[in-house]
């Protein structure tokens, strides 16, 4: 068979990855095929990295180790895939499905997000602290409700983009092959792309490309949170107005697309400075404080997040299915 023969079995695959997450979450760690990617780049950067080195070597050495990462990752993924399909294509689609689950990330980031509302509700300001940390980069020691909660919803929104629609994006166009490479390079980037003393040079090139492939998935991203924001109940008018007016303002030239989505369609601002490593950041804020950041937005976060990771499957689904339709109406 064809790979346009396996295009329904492939899309098939796409759909039971997004349920399996859905209702599943992720694996146990040592069965998670990025907790091995996350071991893997661990065991790189040991070897690669000499504190010793100049800036020219680190940059050299944190090249070395975004090519190494993906070429002991995705030739694997290909054989397996490849050994699947040519079994049975059902057992390639079971096989596909499995990797691609892995790559998704909406249970995961909604509960985990949802643990700090609920620490919150409950008034406990140590475990929602605790339970933030699980999944920001900056230091909560000394966030009140208002900046954990904003916190919270922050990550919810720069992640609809990096642990849903991005490798959505990318399954559609590859399979899990091509979701499993973006991941890989997301991780390297989550591990080693911070400007930090350590990171600066050795890092550059795993942030660099984490910015190129997360590009056009986080402006198609923001797109779907628009046409969600209302369906969701929320200010579609302010998420169009705030994302045409602050998607830029982030050093990231992703991160403030999904977020100045959330933002308007809150009603509320994000961004500002934050303190990570015990150094305060400077960033510049997004969206208006029309009204305080409140404890239940992190809810409305996750349900704009949810609509707009349902609006990916759709359009992802009926983009294969055109691409299909066509290459069957071109061989008759």
């Amino acid at each position: 068979m064809g790979i346009y023969d396996l295009m329904p079995y492939s899309t098939g695959a796409l759909v039971l990855a997004f349920l399996a997450d859905r209702v599943l979450g992720d694996p146990p760690s040592r069965l998670h095929v990025i907790a091995w990617v996350g071991k893997l780049i661990a065991a790189l950067e040991h070897r690669l990295y000499r504190e010793g080195d100049d800036d020219a070597r680190k940059r050299r050495a944190g090249s070395a180790l975004v090519i190494l990462a993906l070429l002991a990752c995705l030739p694997v993924t290909l054989v397996i895939l490849g050994v699947g399909y040519w079994v049975s294509p059902w057992v390639g689609m079971l096989v596909d499905a499995l990797i691609g689950s892995q790559l998704l990330a909406a249970r995961s980031l909604s509960k985990a997000s949802l643990a700090v509302h609920a620490s919150l509700e409950e008034d406990d300001l140590p475990q929602a602290r605790e339970n933030l940390s699980m999944i920001v980069g900056r230091d909560v020691q000394g966030l009140g409700v208002e900046g954990i909660a904003r916190a919270a919803v922050e990550t919810v929104a720069e992640n609809t983009s990096d642990g849903e629609v991005a490798p959505f994006f990318w399954m559609v166009l590859g399979g899990c092959a091509l979701g499993l490479t973006y991941k890989v390079i997301n991780t390297l980037d989550s591990m080693v792309g911070y400007k930090s003393d350590r990171y600066l040079h050795f890092g550059r090139a795993a942030a660099k490309l984490d910015d190129a492939a997360n590009f056009i998935p986080a402006r198609v991203c923001a797109h779907l949170m628009i046409a969600m924001a209302g369906v969701c109940g929320l200010d579609h008018d302010g998420a169009r107005r705030i994302h045409a007016r602050d998607r830029l303002n982030h050093a990231s030239p992703n991160s403030a697309q999904t977020e100045s989505v959330c933002a308007g369609a809150l009603g509320i601002q994000l961004g500002g400075d934050a303190s990570y490593l015990g150094k305060v950041c400077r960033k510049p804020t997004i969206g208006d404080p029309t009204r305080p950041v409140e404890v239940d937005d992190i809810v409305r976060a996750n349900r704009l997040m949810l609509a707009t990771s349902n609006a990916a499957l759709v359009a992802g689904v009926a983009v294969r299915m055109a691409i299909w339709g066509g290459c069957h109406l071109a061989t008759l």
